[in-house]
């Protein structure tokens, strides 16, 4: 079962590493079934105890699944194994289509706000003890909160959605526990779940969001929590519409218990308006993230939710890294202050190549699906040979497996860089290293 590698140690945490190291070295393969904890104990010498502390370990990190009578095995994709490593590196001379990045064009410049952010702290600083939101920054985020008809709740700020998604996940639930996800999904997403040892439940969506039975499935079986994107779904653009949003709604008034959390993903970039399903359930977060209209390296996300779930994030990360810094709190309080960035003409910008990608290739028989922000995502028969067919063509794009469960292969092409002229080649690329797949459920 293990082949030559031998697990040692003495102690639960050291059998733990024993384990983690034949995992990251691929002497412990994904399936590999490690040996009983009782034979596992006689085998160290050890209380058979130690050894069941240390597969509870495991389990929590993410590196091992139990199936019962079946044991303990390695994940079929331990979660030291990130799906962005499945990205397609575009060599010399290739288009690459398959970072997910924004277009730079789009993004404000940062000179004016950072010098502005410097000044004010220069007149007070934000020192041990103070309050963790700058005042002008909690008053900005509230009414656009306000404005996108998100109940009130208090406000914390993260370091960006998945951070904050984590910490509200980690404020619930516990190892162990299941997690309703879209799929296809965020791939930072269906890392970070099993990462804290929960498991992934994989929910169908469509242009217009999650699909209402597929949303009770899930609940019914027992998914302790629910992620959804609001806006501009990674990879598929999805958007939950008004009335789908009551069907949502309407079922997760019947799971009052289960935690929701929203991710609006388009906020800033979608021109489309926000249909918050949060309130229904007894807890819930809402999450926006400056990072796709104002930059990525800005790092920063607000939250909102129930009093008692932000109070826990909030504590929980007042014992680590403590607060967002200030700085950039204050920066992203002037963009927002000063406008500087035109939602519209964003969304314009972006849906235009978008459409434009979706149109020449339905021209060319080929579906594709990108109802807002900036990717399109094309179902294929044969993923990894429209990835290599694509990168000999000269454009690299994001192999679906990145996002993908058990829904069907697909690729994910981002539009952030195109100009008009690439929209035919590429479509002619995409047609000839894609043939048309059987249809799926995303429009």
């Amino acid at each position: 079962m293990l082949g030559e590698y031998r697990i040692n140690g003495r102690r639960a945490s050291e059998i733990a590493a024993s384990v983690e190291r034949g995992v990251a070295s691929g002497d412990l393969a994904p399936g590999h079934v490690l040996p009983p904890m009782r034979e596992l104990a006689a085998l160290l010498g050890v209380n058979p105890n130690t050894v069941a502390a240390a597969y509870r370990t495991l389990r929590e990190r993410g590196v091992i699944e139990t199936a019962g009578r079946r044991g303990s095995r390695v994940r079929p994709r331990p979660a030291s194994t990130a799906r962005g490593s499945l990205r397609v590196e575009a060599p010399l001379g290739v288009r690459d289509l398959g970072d997910g990045n924004p277009d730079p064009a789009l993004l404000p410049g940062l000179g004016e706000a950072l010098a502005a952010a410097a000044a004010a702290y220069g007149r007070e600083p934000h020192l041990y003890g103070d309050a963790t939101m700058i005042p002008r920054f909690e008053e900005i985020a509230r009414a656009g909160l306000d404005a996108d008809g998100v109940p009130g709740g208090p406000l914390a700020v993260a370091s960006g959605s998945l951070d904050a998604i984590e910490r509200v996940l980690t404020a619930h639930l516990r190892p162990g526990d299941a997690v309703a996800v879209e799929d296809p999904g965020w791939g930072a997403l269906l890392d970070l779940v099993p990462a804290l040892g929960m498991r992934v439940v994989p929910v169908a969506l469509d242009e217009e969001g999650p699909l209402p039975g597929e949303v009770e499935r899930a609940l019914r079986a027992g998914a302790a929590a629910l992620v959804v994107t609001d806006r501009a779904q990674n990879p598929t653009g999805a958007t939950v519409t008004g009335g789908r949003a009551e069907e949502l709604r309407s079922v997760l008034a019947e799971h009052p218990g289960v935690l929701l959390i929203e991710d609006d993903h388009g906020h800033a970039i979608v021109d489309l308006p926000v249909h918050p399903l949060a309130g229904v359930t007894e807890r819930w977060a809402f999450v926006q993230s400056v990072s796709k209209a104002y930059g990525p390296d800005l790092r920063l996300a607000v939250l909102t939710g129930d009093a008692l779930t932000v109070d826990r994030v909030a504590g929980r990360q007042s014992l680590g890294p403590g607060w967002v810094s200030g700085l950039l709190q204050r920066t992203v309080a002037h963009l927002w202050a000063t406008g500087a960035v035109d939602t519209p003409a964003v969304a314009r910008s972006y849906g235009e190549r978008r459409d434009a990608l979706i149109r020449a290739l339905g021209e060319r028989g080929v579906e594709a699906y990108g109802r807002t922000g900036m990717n399109v995502w094309v179902p294929v028969g044969d993923e990894t040979g429209a990835v290599a067919r694509l990168l000999h063509a000269g454009w690299a794009v994001a192999p679906g497996a990145r996002f993908r469960i058990a829904s069907p292969q697909g690729v994910r092409l981002t539009v952030s860089t195109l100009s008009a002229t690439d929209i035919e080649p590429l479509a002619d690329a995409v047609a000839a290293a894609a043939p048309p797949a059987r249809p799926v459920s995303y429009g």
